[in-house]
């Protein structure tokens, strides 16, 4: 899930069943590390446009933009308009199309737009933003890996964790994720509790409603619907947390 190291003995259901299960905990650490890094430039006299820059910046170098390409190949799979086949054969090629251009531009302008303006509210909300999008984005990749969720392929990344989490753990993990994400806004008031929570649900919703589309789209998910779901989740919740 990072560019972190860690130490890999063996690769099967039960791994992948572990990995997707602790997703969201992954996603406090690429959240912690984005928030740390934007608030010490703007600490540093860089103004609140070029924290957020630093701040989404982070999460592409530690997943190698490994999200944000799925989610241009998922755009392009999905704005093809061909059939299931036709369009996983357009998400593999290794460019680029429209949909893809269009979609990382307008996602990637709205998350450093959003963060920019709560780091313009005060440090604390940009920084406590990056960790609840980083969570509910990694929470995404957990619920998607639940089981009666198919894949689309027979082989990568979407076969080896489809299905492989069960509702029940999938729930509890939804469960303390969304409440870790109200700690996160707790230090700002009892007001901001709720409101993070609720970025979160958000997020939970717009990823699940992707995951619909494409699961009728392309029978299934693949690595870059996983993608495509981490960043629109990421997405959804920075944009709740910039309104009210």
């Amino acid at each position: 899930m990072t560019v972190l190291r860690v130490r890999v003995s063996r690769w099967d259901r039960e791994a992948a069943r572990g990995g997707m299960l602790c997703a969201p905990l992954v996603g406090a650490v690429v959240g912690l590390a984005a928030a740390v890094s934007g608030t010490l430039l703007l600490l540093f006299g860089g103004g609140p446009p070029l924290a957020a820059v630093a701040t989404v910046a982070v999460p592409a170098l530690l997943t190698r933009g490994l999200h944000l390409d799925g989610l241009a190949d998922t755009a392009d799979g999905l704005g093809s308009g061909k059939r299931a086949e036709d369009a996983l054969r357009i998400m593999k090629q290794s460019d680029i199309g429209p949909f893809g251009v269009i979609t990382l531009l307008f996602v990637l302008l709205a998350q450093v737009a959003v963060v920019s303006e709560l780091y313009a509210a005060g440090w604390a909300r940009g920084a406590s933003a990056a960790v609840v999008a980083a969570v509910a984005a990694r929470l995404a990749l957990t619920l998607a890996s639940r089981a009666g969720v198919p894949a689309a392929r027979p082989d990568g990344l979407g076969a080896a964790v489809a299905g492989a989490v069960p509702v029940r753990d999938a729930t509890a993990v939804a469960a303390g994720s969304v409440a870790f994400c109200a700690a996160a806004g707790a230090a700002l008031g009892p007001y901001a509790a709720v409101h993070h929570a609720l970025a979160a649900l958000a997020a939970v919703a717009a990823a699940e409603l992707l995951l619909r589309r494409c699961r009728r789209r392309f029978g299934g998910v693949t690595g870059d619907v996983f993608g495509a779901l981490a960043e629109s989740a990421a997405t959804a919740a920075l944009l709740v947390l910039a309104l009210g």
